[in-house]
C-alpha cells in the first residue's frame, strides 16, 4: 500500500517515481541508498512516456545519428559503423541510424541505447521538464533495449543519481554498495575498474527483478548490473546531474582569480626551493588561508558565488525549456490581438538586470533589452503571471502589444 501522503501536486513528476512521501524521499534516500517502487506501490504505469512502439519509430522514422544512439555487447561498446550507415540520395550523412543493422546486431545480442530522450520524444521531454523543476538538477533520458538473456554492460558505477524505470519485459538488476562514494564527473568507475569487479564478485546489497512499472532509484556510485529476462527488455534511465559541495568550493576558487594578492608571485626562496624555515612555509600558508577565509566571508563575495551557482551555471548540463517552434511563433506573434493571453515560456531561465535606461533579460545565449517602461511588465512575467497581450503592468495597450510581440520573437514567452 502506498503512502498516503505520496502523491504531491507541487512535485508531480518525482511523486510517480517513489513509493513515499517527496519529504521522506529527500530525508531518507537521496544520495545515500537506492529504493525500490514497485508498479503495485506506485498504482500506474509509464505507457505515457514510452514504449516498444517508440523504439521502432525512433529507429525506422528519425534518422536518428551518433550520439545520439549506441550499441554494445556484453560491456564492449560497437563501433557506429555496427549499426549506422548514410541514408541514401539527399540524405548521405554517413552515422544516421540503420534499421537493418541495428535489426542485426539486436538479434547477436546487443543492447540499443537511446541516448538523450529528453530532446527526441515529446513525452519525455516534458516529464524530464517537470522532474527538474521538482528536484532542482538537470536531467537527461535514455533508453536501454536489451534483448532476451542478454546484459549490456559488465557492472560499474555512475557520476550521476538516477532512476530507472522499467517500461516493457523484465530485468534482473544486481547492486553492491560503493567502492568510491559520491564520485564526481571527473572520477568514472573506469578509474577503479579493479575495485569495482572486486565489489561485484561479493554478496550484493540488492537484487530485485525489475517488471514493467517498477522503478529504482540509485545514487551516484553504486555499482550495478542488469540481465534481460525471457524477452526483449526496455528500461528507461533518468539521470541527475546534483550540486555538490565541492561545486561551490570550485566556484569560490574561480572567483579568487580576480584578486591580485593571490596572484602574486610566491617570495623568491619557496619559488626556487632553496631552503627556507619550516615556520616561514607554514606562515606563509597560514597567511594564505586566512585571507582567503576572510574574502570569502565577504557578503558581497558569497552572494557572487550564490549567484553563480544557482539554476544556470553550476553544472555543465543546462537543463532545457520548453521547445520552440520557430514559424508557430512567427504566426502567434503576427496575430497577437486583445484577447490574447502570454506568460513566460516554461523552464525558460533568465536574469533581470536595470540600467542605462533599459531592463535587460539576460539568457544563456543573448540578452534582450526593452525600455524601462516595460520593467513592471518584465518582472510580473519573470515571477509566473499570466497577462493580457495588451494589458502588462505599467504598459498602455499599444506599448504592451509590442513588449509582448517582441519577447515572443525572443522566445521568451509563450501564448497562452
Amino acid at each position: 500500500m502506498r503512502e498516503t501522503e505520496r502523491g504531491s501536486a507541487s512535485r508531480p513528476a518525482l511523486s510517480r517515481l517513489i513509493s513515499c512521501s517527496p519529504q521522506r524521499f529527500a530525508d531518507e534516500f537521496w544520495g545515500d541508498r537506492p529504493l525500490v517502487s514497485t508498479q503495485t506501490q506506485l498504482e500506474q504505469d509509464f505507457s505515457d512516456l514510452f514504449g516498444l512502439e517508440a523504439v521502432d519509430e525512433l529507429v525506422a522514422d528519425r534518422a536518428l545519428r551518433t550520439p545520439f544512439v549506441r550499441m554494445a555487447k556484453e560491456g564492449v561498446v560497437l563501433p557506429p559503423a555496427a549499426f549506422t550507415s548514410g541514408g541514401g540520395y539527399g540524405a548521405e550523412i554517413a552515422d544516421q541510424l540503420d534499421p537493418e543493422k541495428v535489426l542485426s546486431a539486436f538479434a547477436d545480442g546487443s543492447t540499443l541505447v537511446l541516448q538523450g530522450l529528453h530532446r527526441t520524444w515529446p513525452a519525455l521531454a516534458d516529464f524530464t521538464r517537470q522532474l527538474n523543476a521538482d528536484l532542482g538538477f538537470p536531467c537527461q533520458v535514455n533508453a536501454y533495449v536489451t534483448p532476451a538473456s542478454s546484459r549490456g554492460f559488465d557492472p560499474h558505477y555512475d557520476v550521476h543519481d538516477v532512476f530507472v524505470i522499467q517500461i516493457y519485459g523484465e530485468k534482473a538488476w544486481t547492486i553492491h554498495e560503493p567502492v568510491y562514494p559520491d564520485p564526481l564527473s571527473s572520477q568514472p568507475w573506469s578509474q577503479r575498474s579493479s575495485a569495482v569487479a572486486a565489489q561485484a564478485q561479493g554478496a550484493p546489497y540488492l537484487e530485485h527483478t525489475f517488471a514493467p512499472g517498477d522503478v529504482l532509484y540509485l545514487p551516484r556510485g553504486w555499482i550495478h548490473s542488469a540481465t534481460a529476462l525471457g524477452d526483449t527488455s526496455i528500461h528507461l534511465t533518468i539521470g541527475i546531474a546534483p550540486h555538490t559541495r565541492y561545486e561551490i568550493v570550485a566556484q569560490a576558487l574561480e572567483r579568487m582569480k580576480t584578486d591580485a594578492t593571490l596572484r602574486k608571485s610566491l617570495p623568491m626562496p619557496l619559488a626556487t626551493g632553496t631552503t627556507p624555515e619550516a615556520e616561514d612555509r607554514t606562515s606563509l600558508i597560514e597567511r594564505t588561508l586566512a585571507h582567503v577565509a576572510s574574502q570569502l566571508g565577504d557578503e558581497e563575495f558569497v552572494q557572487a558565488v550564490s549567484d553563480r551557482f544557482g539554476e544556470a551555471g553550476a553544472v555543465d548540463i543546462v537543463p532545457q525549456p520548453a521547445p520552440v517552434r520557430p514559424l508557430a511563433r512567427i504566426a502567434a506573434a503576427a496575430q497577437l490581438n486583445n484577447g490574447s493571453m502570454v506568460a513566460w515560456r516554461s523552464g525558460l531561465h533568465a536574469e533581470l538586470g536595470v540600467g542605462d535606461g533599459s531592463v535587460r533579460i539576460v539568457l544563456a545565449s543573448k540578452s534582450v533589452s526593452l525600455p524601462i517602461e516595460a520593467r513592471d511588465a518584465v518582472e510580473a512575467l519573470h515571477r509566473g503571471a499570466s497577462c493580457p497581450a495588451d494589458g502588462l503592468p505599467g504598459l498602455d495597450a499599444a506599448s504592451s502589444l509590442v513588449v509582448a510581440r517582441r519577447l515572443i520573437r525572443e522566445a521568451v514567452l509563450v501564448v497562452v
